[in-house]
């Protein structure tokens, strides 16, 4: 499904997460592991694009993310088995409209690779403020943890966001988005 993610995030101490976790009871962990995609001069990076397929023990997706002036317009395609394994081990794209809009914004298609992996523990859990996810992130031998808001208003969502955190003992630490974290780390 093809969205405008608006969210709000922050990092997060290992402390801060395992208080967080009982805002999560009742709530199963997902296992997910992100192909990061891009070409060895990044340019997915310069064109400030990220492409990844995510997995789940269910599932696997196809992202493209495009900034906009609010947030990242996010391109979902569901993947097959086959269409996840022809990406992964042969840097085959499946057709649809991520190979599309890669083409139309003359990403050199032939030239992505992918760059690695991070693996993350996530807890959802839908709100009154929005969507909530509490991740614990796993790339290069590093660990981190940060709590996100998907909201739908935003208006009101930075607010709420806050008063959130205020109200769980937890100072806002601004952090960048995985694919930052991980391309930095390469």
């Amino acid at each position: 499904m093809n969205h405008l993610e608006i969210e709000y995030k922050t990092m997060l101490t290992e402390d801060e997460h395992k208080r967080l976790l009982t805002f999560f009871d009742h709530v199963q962990p997902i296992f997910q592991v992100n192909y990061y995609i891009d070409s060895a001069d990044f340019a997915l990076r310069e064109a400030r694009m990220a492409l990844r397929v995510r997995t789940t023990p269910e599932d696997a997706e196809f992202t493209l993310k495009i900034p906009q002036k609010l947030g990242n317009f996010e391109y979902n395609q569901a993947l097959s088995k086959d269409e996840f394994k022809k990406i992964t081990e042969k840097l085959q794209f499946p057709q649809g409209e991520i190979l599309d809009k890669l083409q139309e914004k003359k990403i050199p298609v032939d030239k992505l690779t992918i760059l690695g992996t991070l693996e993350n523990i996530r807890y959802e859990k839908q709100d009154t403020l929005g969507l909530f996810a509490l991740d614990e992130s796993r790339y290069f031998g590093k660990k981190d943890f940060e709590l996100e808001l998907e909201i739908n208003n935003i208006e009101e969502g930075e607010q709420k966001f806050k008063d959130f955190l205020n109200e769980k003992q937890i100072q806002y630490k601004p952090g960048k988005s995985k694919i930052a974290r991980f391309s930095e780390n390469l």
